[in-house]
């Protein structure tokens, strides 16, 4: 099988494509840095770098491909919507009409539990609980990328969608980056009582989701599904045992929920009002991701894509710490 995956460059893209390699496969990449994939070209892969903001440079990458698995987008909690926009629906409109006028098989695309997000508690979410409103530019994007991938069925592309939720493993830059530096600082403080649960994303449990989709059979196409480590874990006990791993001091100190939100929403107020439209220091979506319960149901995935998430977030946790390490980063 010959598979092209975008967003190569980038932490979920490049690992899975370490895996294809490893498995065998033909694998093209995309991604914006040439340097960011070096390590893969050695290993065998075919790099075209460039914006698929292009969509000559979509079809071109599609010529000859069996399935795309389409890592890249945009995520986070603050940013223009334009940017994300571009990044997520727009890349995604060229992707699908590449593989439709390519004729590729399958694609499969990363989208985000982001697009449950709405600022309240959740414990076992399924795929069709999306809430009526959409929060967040990333939210809302990625549920219209998830519409033009899934519509794209209908034309008789064969489509696979994956919803996972706070990934982590070496190469993240996502998940703890902003806390480490706020603890550094001694700034970071349990919003709440401290004992909400979340669910995380060892990258090797989606590196095998992302396998499972490939070669998913007829009734496991043209869904969408969560995927977690299915095993909710009190948040704060996660990050203190980052902390513990990179020898930073544990967090002990308490914040009221409501007082943090409020303070956030003026610090974006701020921000907005300021040239450039710099990042706060914390957003309102980081203050309720670090105070509410947020857990995924992971049953469609098992049945239909034959998902086993086998690494314990743990481990992925020992990997990202040595990483971390290895980085010379800031708390390491």
């Amino acid at each position: 099988m010959k598979i092209l995956v975008t967003g190569a460059s980038g932490f979920i893209g490049g690992r899975f494509t370490r895996l294809a390699l490893e498995q065998g496969l033909e694998v093209r990449i995309n991604g914006r840095r040439a340097e960011g994939v070096e390590h893969l070209v050695r290993r065998g892969a075919q790099f075209t770098q460039g914006d698929l903001l292009d969509p000559d440079l979509a079809k071109r990458l599609c010529i000859g491909i069996d399935a795309v698995v389409h890592c890249a987008g945009a995520v986070g909690t603050w940013g223009r919507y334009q940017t994300f926009h571009q990044a997520n629906v727009e890349v995604t409109e060229n992707v699908v009409e590449a593989c439709l006028k390519e004729h590729v098989q399958r694609l499969v695309y990363l989208s985000s539990a982001a697009v449950y997000v709405d600022g309240r508690s959740h414990l076992g979410l399924k795929e069709e609980q999306v809430p009526k409103r959409l929060r967040g530019h990333e939210a809302r994007t990625k549920w219209l990328a998830e519409q033009k991938v899934l519509g794209a069925a209908e034309f008789g592309l064969e489509t696979v969608v994956l919803r996972p939720h706070r990934v982590t493993g070496a190469g993240d830059g996502q998940q703890f980056a902003r806390l480490i530096e706020r603890q550094r600082k001694n700034r970071l403080r349990i919003i709440g009582d401290g004992l909400n649960k979340v669910d995380f994303t060892s990258v090797q449990n989606l590196n095998q989701a992302l396998l499972g989709a490939l070669s998913a059979g007829d009734t496991a196409l043209n869904q969408v599904y969560n995927i977690s480590n299915g095993a909710p874990i009190p948040l704060w006990d996660v990050i203190n045992y980052v902390m513990r791993q990179l020898e930073l001091p544990q967090v002990q100190r308490y914040r009221d929920f409501g007082l943090t939100h409020v303070s956030a929403a003026l610090g974006e107020a701020a921000c907005l009002l300021w040239p450039g439209q710099p990042r706060p220091r914390l957003s309102r979506f980081e203050v309720q991701a670090l105070h509410e319960h947020f857990t995924l149901d992971i049953n469609r995935a098992r049945h239909y894509l034959g998902y086993d998430p086998r690494t314990s977030l743990w481990a992925s946790l020992d990997e990202f710490c040595g990483w971390w390490r290895a980085q010379g980063a800031p708390g390491a």
